[in-house]
């Protein structure tokens, strides 16, 4: 009964949003709205939103009738025809179940965040040099992946270190639905390996901390240029050796939250600046996004979430070639295509076990509704 009913309210809320998308059709060939190329805009937006739903819905529909024909031709006399019947009912129910989970999945609000571009930090954590040459591994992965997505990398700020490792490294990742992809990445990712500095062959374990913040836009975060005070210095390299000989670098601190973001990757002091803010930015949106969050209940919070920095999230076991996500309790035996960019298995299961959970706690959230 309680499974009749929740059926019932998903089919009425996709009864009005197909009328909507009917509607819509016909909005689009208005010559009024053709003309007003903004209006037009907007209601092809929601028409190319609202057309996975429906096509989703008509498929349903479509195999919810198939489905009921089958069950009438049980009452046939013919023992042939009854069981091609049965043999349908059985591939058109899974076929049913499998567009019930899709359009529950389609019918959840989408993170607002999904679409946009992202700030990724990279910080070499214990282990010392070997943290650092780890930091720059991960940051040629999600650079490999990024690219074969067709997305671009730009790096914003980075700090090495003296055998080609990285101390800390921001890249801003552009293209649509960079945060959707890279959401579940933030956390402490832990390597273990033989160093290149290690002249014993003993393993080392050693750890990452990885944060993947939204580049929002200039609406999301507004910040008041009398509470900021930016700083110009000499830009430095390893060791402590002059990069150039003027003040190019940058050092911005926002005032109310003691937030600080140095540049210094650029020549010109104006695109270090110009770089600082977007990771000040994306700094300060990740906070008023972290402090509404803790807000929401616990028992309504992802298992996966966005990632616990302060977590280890996964490991990386080179002797073994083995990457283990521990969130998931996912382990795969291809750790040299991961490293070089092959996340595609791993994203996709943390993606599907989030899902899987939305979908469970929507269903608890409808039975206390009932």
């Amino acid at each position: 009964m309680q499974k009749v009913r929740q059926i019932t309210q998903m089919f009425d809320k996709l009864t009005v949003v197909e009328e909507r998308f009917v509607n819509l059709e016909k909005i689009l060939t208005d010559p009024e709205v053709i003309r007003d190329q903004y209006l037009y805009r907007q209601y092809s937006k929601e028409h190319a939103e609202l057309s996975k739903i429906v096509s989703v819905f008509r498929q349903y529909k479509q195999a919810a009738r198939d489905l009921q024909e089958s069950k009438d031709l049980l009452n046939e006399r013919d023992e042939e025809i009854k069981e091609l019947a049965r043999e349908d009912i059985e591939v058109l129910s899974g076929r049913l179940e499998r567009l019930e989970q899709e359009l529950k999945l389609l019918l959840m609000p989408k993170d607002q965040n999904d679409d946009k571009n992202i700030v990724l930090e990279i910080r070499a954590g214990t282990g010392g040099e070997e943290a650092g040459l780890f930091a720059a591994d991960l940051f040629k992965m999600y650079s490999r992946y990024a690219e074969s997505l067709g997305w671009m990398v730009e790096v914003l700020s980075k700090h090495v270190t003296g055998v080609g490792g990285l101390k800390e490294i921001v890249a801003l990742i552009k293209g649509k639905g960079a945060y959707s992809r890279f959401k579940y990445e933030s956390g402490t990712h832990r390597v273990q390996r033989v160093p290149v500095t290690e002249s014993q062959g003993r393993i080392h374990t050693s750890a990452v901390t990885v944060a993947v913040l939204v580049e929002p836009e200039d609406v999301d975060v507004k910040i008041d240029p009398n509470e900021i005070r930016v700083d110009v210095f000499r830009s430095t390299g390893p060791g402590g050796q002059s990069v150039n000989t003027t003040d190019s670098a940058v050092r911005i601190t926002h005032l109310p939250t003691g937030l600080v973001v140095s540049c210094q990757d650029e020549k010109s002091q104006h695109k270090n600046k110009v770089k600082a803010m977007k990771v000040l930015r994306a700094r300060l949106y990740d906070q008023i996004v972290s402090e509404r969050d803790e807000k929401i209940s616990a028992d309504r919070r992802s298992q996966v979430g966005t990632g616990d920095r302060s977590g280890r999230i996964r490991t990386y076991n080179f002797p073994q070639g083995r990457v283990t996500d521990h969130r998931i309790g996912l382990t795969l035996y291809k750790l040299e295509s991961i490293i070089e960019g092959d996340l595609a298995d791993i994203i996709n299961a943390l993606i599907t076990h989030h899902q899987a959970l939305a979908i469970q706690n929507a269903d608890a959230e409808s039975k206390d509704a009932a």
